[in-house]
């Protein structure tokens, strides 16, 4: 029987009255990988804040190696052996990769006047033994700001595997990387294993949950629901487990018509991220973008919506061609972009509800330059009423509310814009199942009202779930177009990976 490592007995934790942990049970055994699932909201975040000293318990026992322990501050757990992963990255962005990998714990040696200082190449050096036997190919002298969403993601989880925990917390690791990355994580985390490592692997994706988890526990609205093998369960029972009723359409397709061509793509080019892209997207259409991250995606739809200049092509809306130069001008053109990561450039996490959702529409809001702080409320109050969006009031902090309430408030922002054409950049990215069913439904209800929808995931299941009809960009090329009655996992694969194919 493998060695319990941590275990934490009868956790409640309340915020301002408000019970979000009641007497929840978690333990951890030496090399297993437990996996902690739940609702956004249900609590699994503020266990593991718990259990890293960020967060206090208000009564409860946690037991490292069998001794009872009280974390004051991060700096206390990581010194018993415990690291962690965040959900929201939030990397020193002018740091190089080897610094941060090695922040707190610098490599030395002397000066010549006897002094200690930081020895920046023995740095260099050991990330890169680190990244090579992981096989991944970062510079570890790149500044982090320049590294991608998936790249900077990879360097955390390398950070917490270099500090030798003997627990390491992941939180949504895989959110944001490629089906390859995944496999490197995956064959990580089975190394971490085979050295008595415990793992605590937070994750929405049940797929993954279940190719790598030992045990999984289920926590719902701050409780503990059940802990089993993952031999035991399958996703069905997981998803009853986590909502408390069953969700028989986990994808909930609405049937529409598309109607005319809204918006023509025309042989868009720009820079080395992609090259003489065109297609067409109707009103009422959900036309999605498949490909693996670093396709040009990202890049192609920033591009659409004024963020980039293209180096070439055109942008047709309503048969009128389109300068799109800017982020206003596209806003103008009724374009509204809900980007990939909603904490960096979705939300502004220092203010309330109502300040994220009226943002964008201000100018609307004002009247003589002064806001009409009775409008803003109203027309806030209805985007809360109409994409229920959990918050105890509009005035709440942003940074309060769950991922997929965050999510909301950043589809609320833009649809009080009254967007004819929507973009959605990894909209259910790090949101739990029933969170996902609430925006493929608010999805299905605006094709339904004659909004022309583009969607990107890097999740098939979902692109197929959802789309009209898919385009696959590969290479920043577009490599092909699948009608809905074609769609399948395995030939959108082919089209996504056609350029690594021809550049073997």
């Amino acid at each position: 029987m493998s060695k319990t490592i941590l275990e934490m007995r009868n956790i409640d934790k309340s915020f301002f009255n408000v019970k979000v942990l009641d007497g929840v049970h978690f333990d951890l055994q030496a090399g297993e990988v437990h996996a902690l699932i739940g609702e956004n909201g249900a609590g699994k975040s503020t266990l593991m804040k718990i259990m890293m000293g960020i967060y206090h318990k208000d009564s409860g026992d946690i037991l490292i190696d069998g001794q009872e322990v009280h974390f004051q501050n991060p700096r206390d757990a990581l010194q018993a052996g415990i690291a962690m992963i965040p959900q929201e990255l939030n990397p020193i962005l002018d740091m190089e990769v080897a610094e941060y990998i090695f922040i707190g714990r610098e490599i030395t040696k002397n000066s010549a006047g006897g002094l200690s200082i930081v020895d920046h190449k023995a740095q260099v050096i050991e990330t890169s033994r680190l990244f090579e036997s992981a096989g991944i190919d970062i510079n570890p002298r790149a500044l982090m700001r320049t590294l991608s969403v998936s790249q900077s993601q990879l360097v955390e989880i390398m950070k917490a595997i270099s500090l030798s925990s003997k627990v390491i917390i992941m939180d949504e690791p895989t959110s944001a990387i490629t089906y390859r990355e995944v496999e490197t994580l995956f064959e990580q985390i089975r190394i971490l294993k085979s050295r008595g490592i415990g793992v605590v692997f937070i994750s929405h994706k049940l797929d993954e949950i279940f190719r790598i988890a030992d045990r999984i526990t289920v926590l719902r609205d701050g409780s503990w629901i059940g802990t089993d093998d993952s031999a035991n369960l399958d996703k069905d029972r997981i998803i009853k487990m986590m909502v408390g009723r069953e969700i028989k359409e986990v994808y909930p397709k609405q049937e529409v018509r598309p109607g005319e061509v809204l918006m023509q793509v025309r042989g868009l080019s720009w820079k080395d991220k992609f090259k003489d892209i065109s297609f067409d997207l109707k009103r009422g259409e959900i036309l999605g973008i498949g490909g693996l991250v670093g396709a040009g995606r990202s890049e192609l739809v920033e591009t659409i919506f004024g963020i980039n200049k293209p180096d070439s092509g055109e942008v047709i809306i309503n048969g009128l061609r389109q300068n799109i130069t800017h982020p206003r001008h596209a806003i103008r053109s009724k374009v509204a972009l809900i980007t990939e990561d909603r904490g960096s450039q979705g939300l502004n996490l220092k203010t309330t509800v109502q300040e994220n959702v009226s943002i964008v529409q201000l100018n609307r809001l004002a009247k003589n330059g002064i806001i009409n702080n009775r409008s803003e409320a109203a027309a806030v109050e209805k985007q809360i009423t109409k994409l229920s969006i959990k918050t105890l009031s509009r005035k709440s902090m942003i940074k309060s509310l769950s991922g997929g309430n965050q999510q909301k408030v950043v589809l609320a922002k833009w649809l009080l814009t009254e967007p004819d054409i929507i973009i959605l950049d990894e909209p259910t990215r790090g949101i739990d199942v029933g969170a996902k069913r609430d925006i493929y439904l608010l999805i299905g209800e605006l094709a339904q009202a004659g909004k022309a929808i583009l969607i990107i995931s890097s999740e098939i299941p979902e692109l197929i779930g959802l789309a009209d009809r898919i385009i696959v960009l590969a290479g920043g090329k577009l490599t092909g177009e699948i009608s809905r009655d074609r769609f399948s996992q395995e030939e959108i694969m082919i089209y996504a990976s056609k350029f690594e194919v021809e550049h073997e």
